[in-house]
Parts: C-alpha cells; sequence; structure tokens
C-alpha cells in the first residue's frame, strides 16, 4: 500500500483522522469491529496491527524476544521496534494492554466466582 505523494490540506487530514477515531471509538462490539477492519485492512494490515498489539503484551509479561520471534513469526527487529514504542511513550500501546488485562482479570474472577457459587449450591 503507498500513500499519494501529494498532501491533503492539514485541516482536511485533521477532519478524516477524527471521523476515523470516532468510527472505532462508536463501535461496541467486537464482531462491528472486524467487521469494519476487514472492509478496510488488507489481510496483511489486520496481520501487522494483531502482531504488534501481541508483541506489546508479551513484552509486557516479560516473554523473551526469541520466543516472540519463534511463536509470532517475526523479525528481532520488530519486536525491538515495539519495545522502543513502549520505551518512548507507549500510551496508546499501554492502554490497549491495560485493557486486555483487565479483561483476563473480569474472566478469571469470574470463573473463580462460578466455581466458587457451584460448590456453595453443589451444583454440577
Amino acid at each position: 500500500m503507498q500513500i499519494s505523494k501529494k498532501g491533503i490540506p492539514q485541516k482536511t487530514e485533521a477532519k478524516i483522522f477524527q471521523s476515523l477515531y470516532q468510527v472505532l471509538a462508536d463501535l461496541k462490539k467486537p464482531e462491528e469491529v472486524a467487521s469494519f477492519l476487514e472492509e478496510v485492512l488488507s489481510e496483511t494490515e489486520r496481520t501487522v496491527l494483531a502482531k504488534r498489539l501481541a508483541i506489546a503484551y508479551w513484552l509486557n509479561k516479560n516473554k523473551s524476544y526469541d520466543k516472540i520471534r519463534q511463536e509470532l513469526k517475526v523479525s528481532s527487529a520488530t519486536v525491538a521496534n515495539v519495545q522502543k514504542w513502549l520505551e518512548k511513550s507507549g500510551d496508546g500501546l499501554k492502554l490497549a494492554l491495560k485493557t486486555i488485562d483487565a479483561d483476563e482479570w473480569a474472566g478469571e474472577m469470574a470463573g473463580k466466582l462460578a466455581t466458587k457459587v457451584k460448590s456453595i449450591f453443589k451444583v454440577k
């Protein structure tokens, strides 16, 4: 994919990016986001985005570069770039990682509560 060398006015660029961000913020369900991204991004672009998020997640969980490289089939340079983004500022990535961690925590808590409720009421 290439971007035209002909620039667009800054005001127009700001408006189209604001529209994109608003659309993403307004989509409520994962299926809606998936549908949108499948229509506007190529399979390669979606894969790159997903892998970058996975790299950030695993770096945050202290997984080794080598393990990340092997599991995601990415170069060490790609892993290093994501590491730099996280170190440099990475506010967006860090926010995404907090969301993933919160979802995991909620899932674990729901599982523990279900187990406890089953044991209290002796449900099989």
